[in-house]
């Protein structure tokens, strides 16, 4: 799958069939939309092309409004946003930078600039309540005109549901608050991770027993924060099992940054740099700021006995089914 920051350039330009969306988690609903992509770009002899924007077209509305409380949470990183895409089949993925410059494009500039003279777009697909161009004037009634103008066909696509539920990126993210990740799994249709390569951090938790696998999380606003049971992919054939802490870590650090720290249990080798999935099973509680490190190291230990108490119960029922076999 190729990957391009902005428009390709001329030699790049190949027709396409394009679908165009924030792909934010890329859930069952964008799945579908997907397959569809890929179903009319081999009938049409296309490469199959996504437009997606960094940031969320949302965090940017509210950054100018000065109040990025209104941003949505993000579900996923970009890294995890285009493996999904190339998980998915795409041929190639348009990751346009959402600025003044962009978000200012009347529908008629957007659809002349971007689609036909950027992307030579022959196919179009998007959600049924898209919406294009400044101060979202544009509309899928007005792509589909403007598409029998410049010679693209458009399609919409209806909102995909699960048992009466409708599968949306908000959907998951409220699965996600609730830490419901039995919901969160069925509407993404696989089990939430996030992923990243191994940093260095302060190396605190080696000095008070729990050393951590520390990822940074490249957004302010992740779908979760608190402290979670968790099995971590990548270092061996088989996860491995730990607790994770995903937050800003008030007691330790006031820079506000946000981090993803990993302890794994009774794992002891060298994995800076190494590239990690984590993937998340159970909330147990919110993140919280201690009076000293004594503290927040009881409520580390008191976390890691109930995560362990949880893989033993799940280890336990596995062999009393395998028992009954």
């Amino acid at each position: 799958m190729k990957v391009f920051r902005g428009l390709p350039n001329a030699a790049s330009r190949a027709p396409c069939a394009l679908a165009i969306g924030n792909f934010d988690g890329v859930h069952r609903g964008h799945q579908a939309l997907l397959a569809r992509l890929r179903e009319v770009a081999s009938k049409m002899g296309l490469e199959s092309a996504v437009m997606t924007f960094e940031p969320h077209p949302r965090e940017f509305f509210a950054a100018r409004a000065g109040d990025p409380s209104k941003a949505p949470t993000r579900i996923a990183s970009l890294r995890d946003k285009l493996q999904s895409l190339a998980k998915a089949g795409v041929d190639r993925v348009i990751v346009e930078h959402f600025n003044e410059h962009f978000a200012s494009l009347s529908p008629q500039e957007f659809v002349e600039k971007i689609l036909v003279q950027g992307l030579h777009v022959k196919w179009l697909i998007v959600g049924e309540d898209f919406c294009y161009g400044a101060k979202r004037a544009g509309n899928v009634a007005t792509l589909i005109e403007a598409g029998k103008k410049y010679g693209f066909h458009v399609e919409s696509q209806a909102t995909v549901t699960s048992s009466g539920i409708r599968i949306s990126s908000s959907a998951v993210r409220q699965a996600l608050l609730q830490g419901d990740f039995s919901q969160a799994t069925t509407l993404l249709g696989r089990p939430y991770t996030m992923s990243g390569h191994v940093v260095h951090g302060k190396k605190l938790g080696r000095t008070i027993g729990f050393p951590t696998m520390n990822l940074r999380v490249s957004h302010k606003h992740p779908s979760l924060s608190g402290i979670y049971i968790v099995q971590v992919h990548g270092l061996e054939p088989e996860p491995l099992p730990g607790v994770a802490s995903i937050g800003v870590r008030p007691t330790v650090d006031d820079s506000g940054r946000v981090l993803l720290e990993t302890h794994v249990f009774d794992y002891a080798q060298q994995c800076y740099g190494r590239l990690i999935r984590v993937e998340f099973l159970k909330k147990l509680r919110d993140e919280e700021k201690y009076i000293d490190l004594p503290t927040l190291t009881e409520a580390i230990a008191r976390d890691a006995v109930q995560a362990r108490t949880y893989f033993k119960q799940i280890a336990d029922s596995a062999t009393s089914a395998t028992d009954r076999i």
